[in-house]
């Protein structure tokens, strides 16, 4: 259970917390093949098909798994090999990545997400922490943050409590003073008690808690949190 009267931040996680993050994704890979279309129709071809799509995706990852990590370095490597293996202008990567990452910004969020944003910044600061590459000032919830941290800036993901650790830090205080909240009851739920902080999980979905260890304060959208937190 939560100890409210303990909580003076929290962390937060950000796609599927705060937005859905697959159709954002599905929009950016359309934009980037129809890109790819009117300069290099061979990558777009292959891109646009799923089978070579996911093939690609799983060479790239095999090949950087050191940076798996790392989304925005799997995902331009992706166009690139794309490009090489469609014998076209590997040059074109970073224009091509470039025309994706600024479509995955543009972010549908949750119709609860900004009165929570409102509500729990207003309450304690709030740090994003997050394993996706999401840029908090593009999408425009920039000012109800203290702080972000990626997993791809700091070099290691969630589930990992080193992550977690560093938001405290980031914070100046001991992890269990923090409160994370996320969607994801591995990576985010059961992460952060592993890390020794307080967690919220946002199970939208209704799933079932996947671990031996009891669940922590579940809540089915953001606005049952802010009820929860008072």
């Amino acid at each position: 259970m939560l100890d409210i009267s303990r909580i003076r931040a929290i962390t937060l996680d950000l796609d599927d917390t705060l937005w859905p993050i697959w159709p954002t994704i599905a929009r950016a890979e359309k934009v980037l093949i129809e890109w790819l279309l009117t300069v290099a129709p061979g990558a777009s071809a292959l891109l646009a098909s799923p089978d070579t799509s996911r093939m690609l995706r799983a060479q790239v990852a095999s090949a950087h798994a050191h940076l798996s990590h790392d989304l925005t370095v799997l995902r331009r490597e992706t166009i690139r090999a794309a490009l090489r293996q469609a014998g076209e202008d590997e040059s074109l990567t970073d224009q091509g990545f470039d025309v994706f990452f600024a479509e995955r910004q543009r972010v549908e969020l949750f119709d609860d997400a900004i009165a929570a944003l409102e509500f729990l910044s207003a309450r304690h600061p709030v740090v994003a922490l997050s394993n996706g590459n999401a840029d908090l000032q593009a999408i425009g919830i920039g000012q109800y943050f203290r702080a972000s941290i990626s997993a791809r800036e700091f070099g290691i993901a969630k589930p990992d409590p080193r992550i977690f650790h560093e938001a405290a830090r980031v914070l100046d205080l001991p992890p269990a003073a923090v409160l994370h909240i996320g969607d994801d009851a591995t990576l985010d739920a059961h992460g952060a008690l592993g890390a020794g902080m307080q967690a919220a999980w946002l199970n939208r979905g209704d799933a079932a808690w996947p671990h031996a260890v009891a669940p922590p304060a579940t809540v089915r959208d953001l606005a049952a949190l802010c009820r929860l937190l008072g």
